[in-house]
């Protein structure tokens, strides 16, 4: 690069500053590199593909005004990824890795040319945007309906189907429910079918996925270019809520979530339990999840889990024409395998590796051996601390509001340290939480409750047995 190339890139980056304020050139434009100028075209390098992508959205036309005012010949800017031109990739695979919607370089192109980039898939444009990797499989069309989880997808529906502009029914949308039960798959399904209508910007992240970018841009000085960039999005999805971890990354989380839903953005989120039930996140986040609509999908019952069965067996056979599972072997499947959808997609991927690879046909016989490990004794039900506070109450004569308040007559404080002790020996809930669950009491007190009671059971043969007809009406 010639002394007088550099000198025109340092006047453009000058008048880019004036243009767009320091605070904003320091975020966008401070690690934007000249790589080249060749006739009428000007190459720029980025480090990453997310400050690539929202160059391009939001700053094209300033970049190019920005150097044909200081050389008017220039009609083309192309922008590309730094670490990937600079390893193995030439300029034109790089280019098109970029988001399909938005046009590759800015100058005299015609807009039919501009717009044939929105056939690419909608999967390149959301890994721009630097979204967590989507599974094609999980889309609407392949989601199996039932008793437990028609709520969550007709929600999930109603936010995939909504346009930009639209009044929000409910915000933020969260989803809770154990392992292997769809959650997932609806939230990648909203996220597939949101990013088919041009209009609107559908990101999922998983919750690392987000700590690992906050992470990131704060290492490489683009923090406010990432926030800007989610606050951008129309409808922002996230994953495995339970994982996000560290003080900085849930305050930045907590921002945004404020920030798109204060904006009328969509919100939907999924966790393997209830917003009152995450207790690493700040009082302030639950409360605003808890705010908007709260799902629960419920383990799956034997007709769903058949209607899971025939659904695989029908994917397999897409690829694997003579591939079937007879009647029988499908409801063996269903009646024994309980656990959760994966176990059961499992299970189908077992018997057709074990049919083409020994060519033979599936039986029960042999379904019985392929899938033994997979079922499972049924896990005992899990128990809530508001089911606990309910049924000490009914017990004792008292009411729910009784046990969380600050009365110390002796008619309340029994029942309420037995409501703790119960927390504390049938929940995995710690004392904080708990505390925090009884009216916002210290751990201290709770830890008090469960060491009194603990006394008093191995003495007082009448208590013990009210506790143990507690435990088993927990149980039911």
């Amino acid at each position: 690069m010639s002394n007088m190339e550099q000198d025109h890139w340092t006047r453009v980056k000058g008048r880019l500053r004036s243009s767009v304020g320091e605070d904003v050139f320091s975020s966008w434009f401070a690690r934007m590199d000249l790589e080249a100028v060749q006739d009428e075209s000007v190459h720029l390098s980025v480090p990453t593909r997310f400050l690539k992508s929202w160059i391009q959205a939001h700053y094209a036309e300033r970049v190019l005004d920005a150097w044909r005012a200081e050389m008017p010949k220039v009609s083309r800017v192309d922008l590309t990824v730094r670490s990937a031109m600079r390893n193995v990739a030439p300029a034109k695979e790089v280019a098109a890795q970029a988001e399909p919607r938005r046009a590759e370089s800015v100058g005299n192109r015609p807009a039919a040319d501009i717009r044939s980039n929105a056939t690419a898939p909608v999967s390149a444009s959301h890994e721009a945007l630097g979204g967590s990797p989507l599974d094609p499989r999980l889309t609407f069309a392949s989601f199996v309906l039932g008793r437990a989880n028609t709520l969550a997808h007709a929600a999930a529906r109603q936010v995939a189907e909504g346009r930009r502009g639209d009044p929000v029914m409910f915000n933020p949308l969260y989803i809770h429910a154990g392992v292997g039960l769809g959650k997932t798959h609806l939230l990648q399904a909203v996220t597939w079918a949101g990013n088919s209508n041009p209009e609107r910007k559908v990101l999922y992240l998983t919750a690392e996925k987000f700590m690992y970018g906050f992470v990131a841009a704060l290492k490489t000085q683009t923090a406010l270019a990432f926030k800007e960039a989610l606050r951008g999005i129309d409808v922002l999805v996230i994953d495995d809520l339970q994982f996000l971890q560290g003080k900085t990354t849930q305050a930045e989380f907590c921002h945004t979530l404020n920030a798109l839903i204060d904006a009328g953005r969509q919100v939907v989120i999924a966790a393997d339990r209830p917003p009152s039930d995450l207790e690493s996140l700040d009082e302030r986040v639950r409360s605003r999840l808890a705010g908007g609509l709260v799902v629960e999908m419920g383990t799956l019952g034997e007709e769903l889990r058949l209607g899971i069965l025939k659904s695989r067996v029908a994917a397999a056979r897409a690829h694997h024409a003579s591939f079937d599972v007879p009647e029988p072997v499908l409801d063996y499947l269903a009646r024994t395998i309980t656990h959760n959808g994966r176990d059961l997609e499992g299970a189908i991927n077992r018997l057709l590796a074990h049919s083409k690879l020994n060519a033979t046909a599936v039986t029960l016989e042999m379904a019985e051996r392929e899938v033994r490990d997979l079922i499972r004794p049924m896990e005992p039900k899990r128990i809530k601390i508001e089911d606990i506070q309910r049924v000490v109450a009914r017990q004792y004569n008292v009411s729910r509001s009784d046990l969380l308040s600050s009365r110390r007559t002796a008619n309340v404080v029994r029942p309420r340290q037995v409501a703790m002790y119960l927390a504390k020996t049938l929940t995995l809930r710690s004392l904080p939480e708990i505390g925090r669950r009884f009216g916002g009491r210290d751990h201290t007190t709770v830890l008090h409750a469960v060491r009194k009671i603990e006394a008093l059971v191995g003495k007082d043969t009448a208590l013990q047995d009210e506790v143990d007809s507690l435990k088993r009406q927990l149980a039911e």
